[in-house]
């Protein structure tokens, strides 16, 4: 069974830093495109990062370049995000879904195109 978790959201003052994990078991990340989205109360949900299949090529939305990365490591079924510099307005439940891709497609941040997702892990900025 095709199955993502997420992990590592927790409370955090402002400036902090959390490292989140999404494992996938049931299927081989080598042929997924993965995204990180993100909804907080009475928001839709949107696109944060994104990485292609092979990892060369990443997205961000415009409010987190520069204080979050994303990697992945296929041996390990495992894409991170590191979020460095959380203010208040990242609070959010944080998911991660898959794409089955083309091995040189891009990552998109559009959440219709993907098809797998994780049940969320969240994320609380606050002093």
């Amino acid at each position: 069974q095709l199955q993502l978790v997420e992990s590592g959201g927790g409370l955090v003052q402002p400036g902090g830093s959390l490292r989140l994990s999404c494992v996938v078991s049931g299927f081989t990340l080598d042929y997924y495109a993965i995204g990180w989205f993100r909804q907080s109360p009475g928001k839709d949900r949107e696109g944060v990062s994104c990485v292609s299949r092979m990892g060369h090529i990443s997205y961000y939305v415009d409010s987190v370049k520069g204080r979050f990365a994303i990697a992945r490591d296929n041996a390990k079924n495992t894409v991170y995000l590191q979020t460095n510099d959380l203010k208040a307005e990242d609070t959010a439940v944080y998911y991660c879904a898959a794409r089955q891709t083309g091995k040189f497609e891009h990552c998109v941040l559009s959440r219709g195109q993907y098809q797998y997702w994780g049940q969320g892990t969240q994320v609380t900025v606050s002093s």
